[in-house]
């Protein structure tokens, strides 16, 4: 899986732009990250901090964690608007 696969996904699946980041970089409040530093980077930036952080290989790796990180906070999200 590619970033723009990636973009694609979370797309389809209605996962608000508001709540992940993608390349930017940084330290975004509160977001689910990912980035190409020296490796790919998954982490949620909180406070100026990466918290959580996994360093993967591939963009292909990173990019299915951070999938399956996104669907799972997707689901605690609309389980607390029930």
């Amino acid at each position: 899986m590619t970033i723009l696969e990636l973009e694609e996904n979370l797309n389809e699946l209605d996962i608000s732009g508001d709540l992940y980041s993608l390349m930017s970089g940084g330290l975004p409040n509160e977001k689910l990250c990912i980035v190409k530093e020296d490796v790919w980077q998954v982490y949620y930036s909180e406070r100026g901090n990466k918290s959580g952080l996994k360093e993967f290989q591939t963009e292909s790796e990173a990019c299915e964690y951070f999938l399956k990180k996104m669907k799972r906070y997707a689901r605690m999200i609309a389980e607390t608007k029930l």
